[in-house]
């Protein structure tokens, strides 16, 4: 499911995948449901690559989101995404231990929130790896 989800630089928010034009894909934002196009020049990233740095080397965000859907009990985060750095370093901490103190800012950590709250107010909860699911089946 993240894997269709989109973060484009210098624009706020997340958008959904919905086609491919010739230099361009179309995107649907999931805060407002407008459409929109997103050019190649545009930094496209989507949630599927992306990757939390720990002491063991990465995490996959999808993972980081199922741990964080466990702790809050399928709720939004408890915590908001304002609050000073050192209460957002303790609150993901206790979602992920071993995080690389390092490397993970804390605008990395507001960040990962805010796109967590966004998509559980869409209702997309699946944080599975679908991906690595089909990848099985088709082996056996």
């Amino acid at each position: 499911m993240l894997k269709e989800i989109l973060s484009i630089s210098g624009k706020p928010g997340l958008f959904r995948l919905i086609s491919q034009g010739k230099n361009m894909l179309i995107v649907e934002s999931l805060v407002d449901k407008k459409r929109q196009p997103a050019y190649s020049h545009e930094k496209l990233m989507s949630l599927a690559d992306v990757a939390i740095y720990t002491d063991s080397g990465e995490k996959p965000l999808s993972e980081v989101f199922a741990l964080l859907f466990e702790k809050e009990n399928g709720q939004k985060a408890s915590i908001d995404p304002k609050s000073p750095n050192d209460t957002l370093r303790a609150y993901f901490a206790e979602i992920l231990p071993d995080f690389d103190r390092d490397r993970v800012y804390p605008t990395d950590i507001k960040k990962l929130i805010l796109w967590y709250n966004l998509l559980v107010d869409c209702g997309i909860t699946d944080f599975s790896k679908e991906e690595e699911n089909t990848a099985e089946a088709t082996a056996e």
